[in-house]
């Protein structure tokens, strides 16, 4: 459901949409009977990713492989996260943007020391004092360094087949690189809110991101029977004739 209305708010209100994944996850959205969401098509491109990635690490790898083959300028933007006003005004001025800076919490954010599983990886190249950015969205102007920074990234994760934390790898490669590839090519970077106007609404109605209420909605079916029923309602409200086909799905249509 959400990936609905991220699509669909998405092509109404910032233009194009295509969805890059690997053969199976084409399969699944044709069988549901999804793949009209993204105008732009379903491109099983991730196929191809190098079995010398490790898969359990590097659960969002396909991000990182999927915009190494998307020219700038681009919009990266993940299924359950929602944009629902135009972008173009606030990614203006910008090389790169992301949604906001996260704080470098050791747990997450570690010193390189705890990434010893990389080897052959060039750490002290990087500034360790930039504040990483999260990816749920990320914006790319400059297609120098869209290549320049997945370049780097899949080089660190293809420097680490035996990661053994399957967090503090993968946020690595993909927020915290972002922000010190950024600050080293010293490109124009703009975060376009920040967690507590996310949180409390105040970031203006533009964002939506269900993350942390994922869990809370596994924990609870009756916080996610309630969520869909609100997504299937805002869903016939914005894009009636989309609704129809979405109602007619199986697993989606108690929802409707």
């Amino acid at each position: 459901m959400t990936t609905a209305l991220s699509a669909l708010t998405w092509r109404r209100e910032n233009g194009s949409i295509c969805m890059i994944c690997d053969s199976e996850a084409a399969r699944y959205y044709n069988a549901l009977g999804l793949s009209f969401l993204w105008d732009d098509g379903i491109h099983p491109l991730l196929d191809t990713i190098p079995h010398d990635i490790n898969a359990h690490a590097f659960w969002a790898a396909g991000k990182l492989y999927a915009l190494s083959v998307l020219p700038a300028p681009c919009v990266m933007i993940d299924t359950d996260f929602i944009v629902w006003k135009p972008l173009a005004e606030l990614l203006s001025d910008c090389d790169v943007a992301a949604i906001h800076r996260e704080d470098i919490l050791p747990g997450i954010y570690p010193n390189p020391q705890a990434l010893g599983c990389a080897h052959g990886f060039d750490f002290s190249a990087f500034d360790w004092s930039v504040h990483p950015l999260n990816t749920a969205l990320a914006f790319f102007g400059s297609d120098a360094f869209r290549r320049y920074y997945t370049d780097t990234a899949i080089t660190f994760m293809r420097s680490a087949p035996d990661a053994d934390n399957v967090l503090t790898y993968m946020v690595f490669a993909e927020q915290r690189l972002l922000a010190m590839c950024a600050e080293k090519q010293q490109v124009r970077v703009t975060a376009l809110s920040d967690l507590p106007s996310l949180f409390d609404g105040t970031q203006q109605g533009y964002f939506t991101h269900t993350w942390g209420f994922k869990q809370q909605m596994c924990e609870d079916p009756s916080l996610s029977d309630s969520f869909c029923r609100r997504c299937a309602t805002r869903l016939r409200t914005d894009f009636p004739a989309d609704a129809v086909q979405i109602a007619a799905i199986p697993t989606l249509a108690q929802f409707f």
